[in-house]
């Protein structure tokens, strides 16, 4: 839905990003594995060193969006565009709330979510599973 009168390039972006969206969706269907986190996209399960790790639906999304360039860092506002679409207009803060929520459930998993001060986050593999990462 875009409101009149509207600018072409922002018709064009939002196309692009529907087309992004589709192909990550229609293309990635696949497992996706980063230290000892295992993500089965098909069938939107994690497990976590062979345990079955229960997320909410958005964490899910920001855990496979990340993982799927693992090492990268993301800044918040690429990340509400990756999980919860072009058209957020909320808070970026609730990216801080999730990546938290998928810290705990991911605690002591050899994949773990570093901060990267000033600029993001990034999923990172550890040699350690107890090692404290901020």
């Amino acid at each position: 839905y875009i409101t009149k009168p509207f600018n072409p390039r922002e018709l064009v972006a939002r196309v692009k990003a529907v087309l992004r969206r589709y192909q990550a969706t229609a293309g990635g269907a696949k497992a996706i594995s980063v230290g000892d986190v295992e993500i089965d996209v098909a069938r939107h399960e994690v497990r976590v060193g062979g345990k079955v790790v229960e997320l909410r639906p958005k964490e899910f999304d920001l855990l496979v969006a990340m993982a799927r360039q693992p090492g990268t860092v993301f800044d918040r506002e690429r990340l509400l565009s990756l999980v919860w679409g072009y058209d957020y207009y909320g808070e970026t803060r609730t990216v801080d709330v999730h990546i938290a929520w998928l810290r705990e459930k991911l605690n002591g998993a050899k994949a773990q979510i570093q901060t990267v001060w000033g600029v993001g986050y990034k999923l990172v593999t550890v040699e350690k599973a107890d090692e404290h990462v901020s």
